[in-house]
């Protein structure tokens, strides 16, 4: 009773707060500034480059031709999901590019191995949507479901689960179409060693054409919220959390508001829900909540962080209002794993012609956490940069992939950021990066690669010391050149 009191409560404050500021606020959106079909950008807006074609994935014999094409004209390609990747990892200039979103049909689905192949183009949604009925979940994805596979593939992203690392853990197999149009089989049984370039390689050793995935049960939770000092979350995590079978999802919020600037927290953590517990709902309950939900305030909480983005009382009543809802040691309403992997992402969507949202990830090692925390802190407010949201998850140590990103146990910090699209901003928000990954590597931890080409050549080999050894596989299977994206140009082309 009290939960749903504080919840009206919420929802008035909401409401007041969006007729009090609806007047005086209001974005300013734009579209695209070009007609020009052929330029090309990421979700960031920050890496705009013109491409020479554009070949839309849908059939296999297509790509092959289209592969041994470029090959004739002396083309590179480029390949692209849904363009999350955010330093140009997904296109280059001049390229032959190729859309795979077109290219995303379900191809085999096992009940009862719990295995699902799909063509790469094919998202998490879609996944989530054909195999909801079944009670099966994905294992591992993105805290979003609007991703491709083969893109996830290519940055080999983690989750929320704190039972599992990165999504290589659940690859059995795909296929791979080389530079010559030919195709392979890889697993870790068959061209083992392009299973480990080829996820987290982001589209450097060829196309990935399907990928078998393992799944799981679409378990029931009950979400339950706890708020801390960052300086408490390491031995809480280490006591309740960590290898505790009873958890089936997990993260944390640091608060970006400048009063409490990464020093309040709270933890969301999912318990599983088993048939016999005394809050196990009835059948007609459970069909409620196995049937995947929409997102909804869209527009509410755009508007809140359109208010974070301009003002830092902006910043402050948002974490205020989180807290309203997500009170110390309340417990949340029961919820399926597919519909726990499936938070709001729409409210994200944001384009104006001065600034622009970018992400940021840090991989730390746990004991680390406090340490990094404490020099992020410094960084930000000496930086004055626009932070508007952390969300801390667990990465166990994982030795698959060779451009792995926790080979200790870590904590990953997601940091999203408002910069500005002014080479002034851009300039600005490098040498913030570069002091972030410092404090990083400093730490023995490592950054995300699959964001900003900030960090420096010193930087990127000092987190990642087989990268070197990355590009020369990389040459020992595309000898040509023939894949070829920003990231590759950016620290393969020019170490010095």
């Amino acid at each position: 009773m009290m939960r749903s009191k504080r919840k009206k409560q919420t929802v008035l404050i909401l409401g007041v707060a969006l007729l009090l500021y609806s007047g005086i606020f209001s974005y300013s959106f734009y579209q695209n500034q070009t007609s020009d079909d052929l330029l090309i950008q990421d979700v960031s807006r920050l890496n705009p480059v013109k491409v020479q074609k554009i070949i839309q994935g849908e059939v296999e014999e297509g790509l092959q031709q289209a592969v041994r094409e470029a090959g004739e004209k002396n083309l590179k390609i480029s390949i692209a999901g849904t363009r999350h990747s955010q330093g140009g990892h997904s296109f280059y200039e001049d390229s032959l590019w190729l859309d795979m979103r077109s290219y995303n049909k379900i191809l085999n689905f096992d009940e009862h191995a719990k295995t699902i192949t799909v063509q790469s183009g094919t998202t998490w949604n879609q996944i989530q949507d054909y195999i909801n009925p079944f009670g099966l979940s994905v294992k591992v994805m993105q805290s979003s479901n609007v991703f491709t596979v083969g893109g996830s593939l290519s940055s080999n992203v983690h989750g929320r689960d704190p039972n599992y690392g990165p999504i290589i853990e659940t690859v059995q197999s795909f296929r791979l179409l080389q530079a010559d149009g030919s195709i392979l089989e890889v697993s870790r049984n068959e061209n083992e060693e392009l299973f480990h370039l080829v996820i987290g390689g982001y589209g450097l050793f060829g196309v990935i054409l399907d990928v078998t995935i393992e799944l799981t049960e679409d378990e029931l939770y009950v979400s339950k919220t706890t708020k801390m000092n960052y300086q408490d979350y390491y031995t809480y995590f280490q006591k309740h959390i960590k290898g505790n079978n009873d958890i089936g999802l997990h993260f944390a919020r640091l608060s970006v508001t400048p009063e409490t600037l990464l020093d309040e927290m709270y933890m969301t953590t999912f318990e599983k829900l088993e048939e016999g517990d005394k809050d196990y709902p009835s059948s007609t309950e459970l069909e409620e909540l196995r049937t995947l939900k929409e997102e909804k305030n869209v527009q509410r909480d755009k508007f809140f962080l359109g208010l974070s983005r301009k003002y830092d009382w902006g910043k402050t009543l948002t974490w205020y209002l989180q807290k309203r809802i997500y009170g110390d040691g309340t417990e949340g309403e029961i919820v399926s794993r597919n519909n726990a992997m499936k938070p709001p992402i729409q409210f994200l969507d944001y384009e104006s012609s001065r600034d622009t949202d970018i992400l940021q990830e840090y991989f730390i090692p746990t004991e680390n956490f406090a340490s990094f925390v404490e020099t992020l802190r410094e960084i930000v407010q000496e930086e004055e940069l626009n932070l508007l949201n952390v969300t801390v998850r667990y990465t166990p140590k994982h030795d698959e992939g060779m451009l792995r990103y926790s080979e200790e146990e870590t904590f990953a910090l997601v940091l999203y950021f408002n910069q500005k699209l002014s080479d002034k901003g851009k300039k600005h928000m490098e040498q913030a990066t570069q002091r972030m990954v410092d404090a990083a590597i400093a730490l023995d931890g490592k950054y995300y690669l699959t964001y900003q080409l900030y960090p420096t050549n010193d930087q990127i080999r000092a987190a990642y010391p087989k990268v070197n050894l990355f590009f020369e596989h990389k040459l020992k299977y595309d000898p040509d050149e023939r894949f070829f994206n920003n990231f590759y140009e950016r620290y393969a082309h020019n170490e010095s």
